[in-house]
């Protein structure tokens, strides 16, 4: 009967409830056996949910960084200087516009983490309680303390708990103590006063099943958990992407180009004797005026969209920067089941060896049943939470459990993803009353260990892979120890030969949309690959069901015989790897990681440490605990065509950031050249600081509906990657076309209107802000603009906003502040036939620019398939003398490091 009597809190500390009998841990908490009530389970909900403290979204944090740039703070430093000097009306619109342009990247940033956090919220995870007596799915985040618990292999612990009963169970406490050896546990209770390793009757929140399954009850919840406790000292820090390395070596470069120019502008304007105060403030709005201020926040608004639009359509990003990763995607290994195929695995029939005889059926099947983690012999058992293949068998036979009661379970080994098999001892079934010793898991594993299998049972076997099918192996044999019940393991240990009881055939048929699916991801030159455990003869069937392009296939045994550099000479030609380990998955990945970017989709527990070594870890919302943990985007729907539009949406990210980053550098670029090489000439500064930084605010502003943009589909057909090489020659190329007309602009003031200082500036600026804004529409497409090619209604609404206030501003008070005088009607006739030729120039040298890229990348392409070549030649040489296999560190591997957050981190526990 559910326990309905305590209301109040209750949580008792690990260590004390450790050292407390099982049974009084269970009153203690006031629950039993059977679990707590509905009733009595909502009242000590209310009472606090089992969550941890999440990284919660701090706007001041976010608006501290807007501030964070050297230039920036150096800008700070001089309108500081200047109110101490008397220029207030200079300071006052310095710092005008930099709390302005803090202003619009604190609004984008933070709803892109708001974004984020809510994403985060939407990634859950569930676990299996007793509640009135049954068993039931629910959210970790409904946990309360007396609530009673089953937990397997791969799950992570989601509260403080005392064991009640364990069959094999080893769990990771690495995250809370430091130890990376699995720890076994049991229901013993162990001395008062143990220290937080040696509980090994208990079970703690955030740390992962290694091997094993356990019964237990909750006795702590949230922050009353040992992991709560000290969650905040825990490591945080996120690996640092190929998206934010390309961020850093771009802003370097950006660093020294200001530098220099910077340092130029103000020996040039101190040689020419003009004010120090004056020179200081203009190199360094020189210098801010040639960084794209707002990257940040374009950065930011486009990932943030990205990320909204993808969880519309299925996909989840944890971290808002792996959006980019997945767009470079240009190999996928994925698992098998429930991504090409159904996911659905059905029993199909069973295969006795021998000859085929209903008694011989019957025996199989019941010889299946009893090695399951759940025990059928026990009242009550149920199907919940198995392997989907033990599932779906107990859902083939649902009466069966009830005709194995006379039936004991001596002993149980889980399934070990290293063997492949499950093993149990069972006492009776035989005439003799010894115990049976049962063997079940892939059939190579299982045949190995049976005596007598004849060329028959291994045909019958092969033409079951062949037509698709998913086979478990039963074998068993008669255990030999004189008392079973008291020697359990020695049962096991002394078994006699094992004989083959005959297979299972499962069928998980492949998805009608799959193909559909993985000619979307060759469309965007996504490499495919499969990794299964299953059979290669399996998973070729399924490849030629799909008819995916032809390739080699790998097994465990070929991939344990490499070295590194043959592995990936092999591996990039392979389309199948078959019955492979977690660590050859690993490995897999490891070396495709050399010249490749790779995503790795998985669910298991087996897949989680692939899914860390990946570029991009990709899980689904099922998934297994420590499979979502390791991940970086989670898609509620195991379906490639939802990954293929993740891809798509990580392109476009990608791209419409280059297209900010490519206009800006060049345009501005080119602005400040000009207002370098006029100070030289000038005898008045042809900008004032405030200024210069008022057009780049007006200019970084009209760039925030880049995110919005359309992108060209040849710009997503493959994955584009960071080219710092390739920004500095466009700015080189595109920065020069802008001086020639700011130096038109220039003698248009000088010798055709005479214009005073104050009518130079605002011609100048309104020219400026018209050419380096509207070039988007010239950059953002290798495409003829307006005719091939159109922007986003927002986008081209804010550049035609931006242009229409510089050019009203001479003649506003704001203008009048900034120190602008109102331009002749004549100016801006000219500045049309100016911007009309500046765009034709800007088209026509894009031509160019771009078919040279394209040689060189061609060039560049070549060479690299003869580097590969060249490699493939000696990684097949090493293959051929070298077979031994190097170790693989679990957080060490090829390319960028990926430390992850703590298990359990998060907002609900179990989360990063």
């Amino acid at each position: 009967m559910s326990v309905d009597t305590v209301s109040e809190r209750v949580q008792i500390p690990a260590a004390e409830a450790a050292a407390m009998p099982a049974q009084a841990v269970l009153a203690a908490l006031g629950t039993s056996a059977q679990g707590l009530s509905g009733g009595e389970a909502a009242r000590r909900l209310a009472q606090g949910a089992n969550v941890l403290e999440a990284r919660r979204v701090s706007w001041f944090h976010v608006l501290v960084r807007q501030f964070a740039s050297p230039l920036q703070a150096l800008l700070v430093a001089a309108a500081a200087m200047s109110f101490a000097t008397g220029d207030q009306l200079n300071a006052s619109i310095i710092v005008a516009i930099l709390l302005g342009s803090a202003l619009l990247g604190f609004a984008n940033e933070f709803r892109a983490e708001k974004t984020a956090a809510d994403l985060h919220e939407r990634i859950s995870h569930t676990v299996v309680v007793v509640r009135d007596g049954a068993e039931r799915q629910l959210p970790v985040r409904e946990l309360v303390p007396g609530d009673i618990i089953r937990i397997g292999l791969g799950n992570i612990v989601p509260a403080d708990a005392r064991v009640l009963d364990a069959v094999g169970l080893e769990t990771d406490e690495g995250v809370l103590t430091g130890e990376s050896a699995a720890v076994e546990k049991s229901a013993d209770p162990v001395p008062a006063g143990s220290d937080l390793a040696d509980l090994t009757d208990s079970l703690l929140m955030g740390t992962v099943v290694h091997a094993g399954s356990a019964r237990a009850v909750v006795t702590a919840t949230g922050r009353d958990t040992e992991f709560g406790r000290i969650a905040a000292g825990l490591a945080q820090g996120l690996p640092e992407t190929s998206f934010q390395r390309g961020l850093k070596e771009f802003s370097l470069m950006l660093l020294w180009v200001g530098v220099f120019l910077t340092v130029g502008i103000l020996v040039i304007n101190l040689l020419l004797q003009r004010p120090f105060l004056d020179s200081v403030l203009f190199s360094l709005a020189i210098a801010v005026g040639i960084t794209p201020q707002l990257l940040p926040a374009v950065v930011s608004t486009s990932l943030a969209a990205g990320s909204r639009l993808l969880a519309k359509r299925g996909v989840l990003v944890k971290r808002l920067l792996a959006i980019e990763d997945l767009g470079n995607l240009d190999v996928l290994i994925t698992d098998k089941t429930g991504t090409l195929t159904e996911g659905r695995i059905g029993f199909e029939e069973a295969v006795p060896a021998g000859p085929a005889t209903d008694d011989g059926a019957r025996r199989l099947t019941e010889l299946a049943m009893l090695c399951c983690e759940v025990d059928p012999c026990e009242p009550g058992a149920s199907g919940a939470g198995q392997n989907p293949v033990d599932a779906a068998l107990w859902e083939a036979f649902p009466g069966l459990p009830a005709s194995l009661g006379s039936r004991r379970r001596i002993s149980l080994r889980p399934f070990d993803h290293e063997t492949r098999t499950m093993e149990t001892v069972v006492a009776a079934g035989q005439p003799d009353g010894r115990p049976v010793h049962i063997l079940k898991g892939a059939p190579e594993a299982v045949l190995e260990s049976c005596a007598g299998v004849t060329d028959a049972d291994r045909a019958a076997l092969d033409a079951l892979f062949r037509r698709g099918a998913r086979v478990v192996a039963v074998a068993s044999g008669r255990a030999e120890a004189p008392d079973a019940a008291a020697h359990a393991a020695a049962a096991r240990d002394a078994a006699g030969p094992l004989t083959l009881a005959g297979y299972l055939s499962f069928i998980d048929r492949p998805k009608t949309d799959a193909r559909e699916s993985l000619a979307r991801l060759d469309s965007l030159s996504v490499d495919v690959k499969i990794a299964t455990g299953d059979n290669a003869l399996v998973a070729e069937h399924v490849t030629s069901v799909l008819k995916m392009k032809q390739g080699t296939v790998l097994t465990g045994t070929h991939i344990e015989a490499m070295d590194d550099d043959a592995l990936s000479a092999a591996a990039a030609g392979a389309r199948v790897f078959a019955r492979v380990s977690p660590e050859q998955k690993a490995r897999i990945v490891t070396v495709l990681r050399r010249t490749h970017s790779v995503g790795f989709l998985g669910d298991g527990v087996n897949d989680a440490l692939a899914l860390n070594r990946a570029d991009v870890g990709i899980s689904v919302d099922s998934a297994t605990d420590v499979a979502k943990d390791a991940a970086d985007v989670v898609l509620l729907e195991k379906d490639l065509g939802v990954l293929a539009d993740g891809v798509m949406g990580g392109r476009r990210i990608f791209a419409n950031t280059i297209k900010y980053l490519l206009m800006g550098t060049s345009s501005n670029f080119g602005n400040m050249f000009s207002a370098a090489a006029a100070s030289a000439f000038l005898t008045f500064l042809p900008m004032l600081p405030g200024q210069i930084l008022l057009n780049n605010l007006l200019y970084d502003s009209s760039q925030l509906s880049i995110p919005t943009d359309k992108v060209d589909r040849e710009q997503l057909r493959k994955p584009a990657h960071w080219d710092i090489g390739g920004i500095r020659r466009f700015m080189i190329a595109f920065g020069p076309i802008s001086s020639l007309f700011d130096f038109a602009t220039f003698g248009l003031m000088l010798w055709v209107f005479q214009a005073a200082p104050e009518e130079f500036r605002a011609g100048w600026f309104v020219e400026s802000l018209a050419t380096q804004t509207l070039i988007v529409f010239v950059i953002r497409t290798r495409r003829v603009p307006f005719l091939r090619s159109r922007a986003s209604v927002a986008l081209t609404a804010s550049v035609l906003a931006v242009v229409a206030i510089g050019a009203v501003l001479p003649y506003t008070p704001i203008g009048e502040l900034v120190g602008f005088w109102p331009l002749p009607a004549d100016f801006f006739l000219a500045l049309v036939g100016m911007v009309l030729l500046y765009l034709v120039l800007v088209e026509t040298a894009k031509h160019f620019y771009y078919r040279a890229e394209d040689a060189r990348a061609a060039r560049e392409a070549a060479g690299r398939a003869k580097a590969r070549a060249a490699a493939r030649v000696v990684g097949l040489h090493h293959g051929r003398t070298r077979v031994h296999r190097r170790a693989v560190p679990f957080l060490v591997h090829t390319g960028r490091p990926k430390f992850r957050r703590p298990p359990g981190h998060g907002v609900s526990a179990g989360r990063r």
